[in-house]
């Protein structure tokens, strides 16, 4: 027969006091849970200790993922948890799964994420962001167009030096949608002077509809392209997508699901018999 011990009140109240003392909200709001399952037999203290860890570094983790979307402007929380692999059979998971291990951005090295529209490059771009701001790493997200608008505005305004130093502080910055929307040679060469400041002191995550080879058009230069190239997958990992796209996936399965709706599939009580057909052939008049 098992018997349990309960905590005295005393004790209970002395953890608390130590938890609040060593500001840890996380693992204050799950003791009261934590401990009822140690008196009634059902944790053991070991598992009760790592609970009540786990509680406050959940806990520092989401705080730190609302402030990163705050300051570094994601879009949106997406995770790797949540990427569909089975849609993308193209894509090697045991990369990207060590990639989110992030010791790429410990080795300052870049990501390339590279294939059509829809195939989940932003997702894992972002996925890698929020896994660094939740590791405690500063974080930036922005377009290509939005970046280099606003070193556009920052040069007009005699704040150049101040912006770039802005981007690149953060431990990871994603680039996202290269090649979507044409931009100025200008934005160009800004985009580039940013590049080789962060090239081998910080990492960044670029993602694009188009092939290298075809960089020279977007960027306006060949030669400019060239030298970002270079500079970019000196240390880097690139992820070819190759598949079909999500939101098509999801377009489609919403068009079936619609035309469902409007055209239900006839019973066979309600199709004509043959018999039906063949006699109304007949009658029917003739001219």
């Amino acid at each position: 027969m098992k018997t349990t011990t309960s905590l005295s009140p005393s004790l209970r109240e002395r953890l608390r006091a130590q938890l609040a003392d060593l500001k840890m909200p996380g693992a204050l709001e799950a003791l009261d849970d934590i401990l009822r399952a140690v008196d009634g037999g059902t944790l053991l203290a070991p598992a009760a200790i790592e609970q009540l860890l786990g509680a406050q570094i959940t806990l520092r983790n989401n705080r730190r993922l609302v402030a990163a979307m705050r300051s570094s402007r994601l879009p949106a929380v997406k995770t790797l948890a949540d990427f569909d692999f089975a849609f993308q059979p193209s894509i090697r998971r045991d990369q990207v799964e060590s990639l989110h291990t992030l010791g790429f951005i410990e080795r300052r090295e870049n990501v390339i994420l590279l294939g059509p529209p829809g195939v989940g490059k932003s997702h894992l771009a972002i996925s890698l962001a929020i896994a660094a701001a939740q590791s405690g790493r500063r974080v930036y997200y922005g377009t290509l167009a939005d970046l280099i608008t606003s070193l556009e505005e920052a040069s007009q305004a005699g704040r150049l030096s101040h912006r770039l130093k802005t981007l690149v502080f953060p431990s990871l910055l994603v680039v996202d949608e290269i090649g979507y929307l044409p931009i100025s040679r200008t934005g160009a060469m800004l985009f580039f002077q940013l590049m080789s400041r962060r090239y081998e002191h910080a990492s960044t995550v670029l993602t694009s509809n188009k092939g290298f080879e075809e960089w020279g058009e977007v960027f306006g230069d060949e030669v400019m392209a060239s030298a970002l190239i270079d500079r970019l997958v000196h240390h880097c990992h690139i992820v070819n997508i190759r598949g079909n796209s999500y939101r098509m996936k999801n377009h489609a399965e919403v068009s079936a699901a619609l035309r469902s709706q409007l055209h239900p599939q006839r019973t066979t009580a309600d199709q004509p018999s043959s018999r039906t057909r063949r006699r109304g052939r007949q009658e029917a008049p003739t001219t």
